[in-house]
C-alpha cells in the first residue's frame, strides 16, 4: 500500500511540474509570456493530489499550502471561464 501512495505522491508532483513545461512551451511558440489555461488545470490537478498525499502524510504544512494553493487555481479558473462566457455573449450581441 505504502507503494501506491508513493506512486500517487510522485504522480502528483510530476502533473504539477509539466504545468511549467507546458508554460515554457507555449511561451516559446508566441515569443511572448503566456500562461495556458492547461498550466492552471495542470496546477489544480497536481495540487488536489499533492493535498491528498499531504492528508495521507499528516504533513500540516504541506496540507495548508496545497489548499491554499487549489484555492487561488480554482478562482483563475472561474475568472477564465467567465470572461470567455461574457466574450461569447458580446460577440453574438
Amino acid at each position: 500500500m505504502e507503494t501506491a501512495w508513493l506512486v500517487l505522491g510522485f504522480s502528483a508532483q510530476a502533473l504539477f511540474g509539466a504545468r511549467f513545461l507546458v508554460q515554457w512551451i507555449v511561451s516559446e511558440r508566441s515569443h511572448k509570456s503566456v500562461v495556458p489555461i492547461a498550466f492552471w488545470y495542470l496546477s489544480l490537478g497536481g495540487s488536489v493530489l499533492l493535498l491528498i498525499y499531504a492528508i495521507h502524510k499528516r504533513d500540516p504544512v504541506f496540507i495548508l499550502g496545497q489548499s491554499t494553493g487549489s484555492m487561488i487555481y480554482i478562482r483563475n479558473l472561474y475568472f477564465i471561464h467567465t470572461q470567455k462566457r461574457s466574450d461569447t455573449v458580446r460577440h453574438t450581441a
